[in-house]
């Protein structure tokens, strides 16, 4: 039988939480021996021994005001291992309210006729003493539990930040059954350094930090959603915890309000993405939603990876409707069924049509009469496009000459076309088709500003490098080679490439669309350019798989070791944001590029001969110079 008692009360007590009514007595407890533990120290413990039973009867009555307070207050619900300054400030307002409530009884009752008057220096003095002892114990299980439950299997963590993001990560650690304990802080500033917060010491972000993190047991870094930014622009900081096996967490700053608690459950395994030296972009949205909400606006390649984002942050502005045209048909019902369940208020035609149809899309035209138009079809991909020099211009050139002469003739307030960096000084067929479009949309905007074109349409450019996760990126590809074991194939060794967020990218396209008069050609600031190979060999470090080995397999056709984002010829100019800057670029006359145009658009009719076609793009755009292709004899 005692055996049975025994397994019963450990298992009742092991649920892992103390029962609220072992709780509430315990507290009762400390009231009652609070009141005595009073009366001896003012009355002696003479008199206390000889009232004991009178005294102990009139505690236990006054008790009733306290429950009151514990009630009221919610003392007992609590986990008391994961008790905070909140729990203790309850417990603190309870005992208040029960003293209060006494007051009050002795005021307006007889009650110290019946029961053994106790004095208010007794009462005053029990209530210091009793919220003290509620204090004490919700602290002790709280350390012992952290100290022998918590730590004996956690993991132990340095937190990079001590302002609020650092603490707010610190107290959501401490408040809650974490599988981490704070061993320490990193600070880049050197007052910060040797002081303790929270219980542990704040140590400096200089090369001993790795020794540091292992001689205190670490093995994560958890980073302040304050220091992201911080940490992506210390590419050495960044290396040398990778290469010692640290694990690096990180809360996004654009997820936490600065205010509220972080939660551990939120924090993510730091990806290659979040690691790419770049820093934050803001745009001005309230700005742009004024422009485009109660607006029609068509969006063209609204399946692919930049269309698609532009897709989602039109439509949360709350535009009248959004035509939707893609040629790729399982995308776009993507599309059509995210437009459904998230922003089902907004009408959208799903269009599934190509661009170079004229007569489809001057149907739609007629129909929607776009205010903006935001053109991102295109053929992106460099060796398909050297491969089909044709399609490059049918779709790219063609199409993109088909939209705009559409928007200016259904009145279409401002065309928006993304471009690329590769159509800087092009070595490829995709760069030089892209370059036509924006020489083709620069001298139309042009031809509308002298008179020479009827029409009110504003065009502008916006050109801009690669974005992480596209169809086709670089990452994407990695990941996959990781996961089937390598090799990781890059094509040169000292091949670099400029990297931003879809979501950032296309706010600057919306923040461009909304600030340019026509004509410009808007740069995007891409930040610090990557070295693939250092982007292979990063990406498998976090992935653990030291194994995994690099393969360089050559450049692509038409490929080259970097990519530019203005011509030898261009310059820049400042605009109103400072992530984008104004292209002055050559012009040409709309007459002049429209007369080639049309030529390279017959000689592609007329028989699809690759070396004819390119030979043409030539002319229109003699800083084509090919790299790596079979056209290099055009040169």
């Amino acid at each position: 039988m005692k055996d049975k008692l025994l397994k019963f009360f450990f298992w009742y007590f092991g649920k892992g939480a103390l029962p609220y009514w072992f709780i509430l007595c315990v507290d009762s407890f400390i009231v009652v021996f609070s009141g005595l533990f009073a009366q001896v120290l003012y009355t002696g413990f003479y008199n206390t021994v000889t009232h004991f039973f009178g005294i102990t009867s009139s505690l236990c009555c006054y008790l009733l005001a306290y429950l009151i307070g514990f009630r009221i207050m919610h003392t007992y619900n609590g986990v008391i291992r994961y008790s905070s300054f909140v729990d203790l400030y309850r417990v603190a307002m309870a005992n208040l309210i029960g003293v209060v409530v006494v007051f009050i009884v002795r005021h307006l009752t007889p009650i110290d006729q019946v029961l053994v008057p106790l004095s208010w220096q007794v009462l005053f003095i029990s209530f210091i003493v009793a919220t003290t002892g509620m204090w004490g114990i919700r602290i002790l299980v709280k350390y012992v539990y952290d100290i022998y439950f918590v730590s004996a299997s956690a993991q132990k963590v340095f937190i990079y930040g001590v302002k609020e993001g650092g603490i707010a990560l610190a107290k959501s650690i401490h408040s809650q059954e974490s599988q981490f304990v704070v061993a320490g802080f990193v600070s880049d500033d050197a007052k910060d350094w040797q002081h303790i917060l929270m219980g542990a010491k704040i140590y400096p972000n200089n090369e001993n930090l790795v020794a540091k993190m292992k001689q205190k047991g670490a093995t994560v870094l958890m980073v302040s959603p304050l220091k992201t930014e911080s940490l992506r622009n210390n590419q050495q900081m960044i290396d040398s915890l990778v290469e010692a096996g640290v694990k690096i967490m990180l809360y996004s700053r654009q997820e936490w309000d600065g205010k509220s608690d972080l939660r551990h459950t939120q924090l993510k395994k730091i990806d290659i993405e979040d690691l790419l030296p770049r820093n934050q972009i803001e745009v001005d949205l309230e700005a742009i939603g004024k422009i485009f909400t109660g607006k029609c606006i068509m969006i063209t390649g609204a399946a692919g990876s930049i269309g698609s984002e532009i897709v989602r942050q039109v439509a949360s502005f709350k535009p009248s409707q959004m035509i939707l045209i893609d040629q790729a048909e399982t995308p776009l019902h993507d599309i059509r069924l995210m437009m459904m369940h998230k922003f089902a208020d907004i009408p959208a035609l799903t269009l599934t049509a190509s661009i170079s149809h004229k007569c489809h899309m001057e149907a739609v035209f007629k129909e929607y009469k776009p205010d903006y138009v935001f053109h991102a079809a295109a053929y992106k991909h460099v060796p398909m496009m050297e491969d089909n020099p044709g399609e490059a211009v049918v779709n790219n050139i063609d199409g993109t000459r088909i939209i705009a002469d559409l928007a200016v003739k259904y009145k279409t307030k401002k065309f928006v076309m993304v471009s690329t960096d590769k159509a800087v000084n092009p070595t490829n067929v995709m760069g030089c088709s892209k370059r036509i479009c924006e020489m083709y949309c620069q001298s139309l905007n042009k031809a509308i500003a002298d008179g020479a074109v009827k029409g009110c349409t504003q065009f502008v450019t916006t050109r801009f490098g690669n974005v992480l996760g596209s169809n086709g990126s670089v990452i994407p590809i990695f990941k996959e080679q990781i996961k089937n074991g390598g090799p990781i194939t890059v094509t040169h060794p000292d091949i670099i490439r400029y990297f931003m967020l879809i979501p950032e990218a296309c706010r600057l396209v919306l923040q461009a669309g909304s600030m340019g008069n026509g004509g410009e050609i808007f740069v995007f600031d891409m930040g610090k350019p990557v070295k693939i190979a250092d982007l292979a060999k990063r990406m498998i470090l976090l992935s653990g798989a030291q194994d995994i080995q690099i393969k360089y397999t050559g450049l692509r056709d038409g490929e080259k070791l970097y990519e530019e984002l203005l011509n030898k010829e261009e310059n820049t100019k400042p605009s109103s944001h400072p992530k984008i800057k104004l292209a002055s670029v050559r012009e040409l006359g709309y007459d002049e590029v429209s007369e080639q145009i049309d030529k390279l658009v017959e000689i592609t009719k007329e028989g699809y001969n690759d070396m004819d076609i390119v030979r043409q793009m030539k002319v229109l755009v003699p800083e084509f110079k090919s790299k790596h292709s079979k056209y290099e004899v055009l040169d």
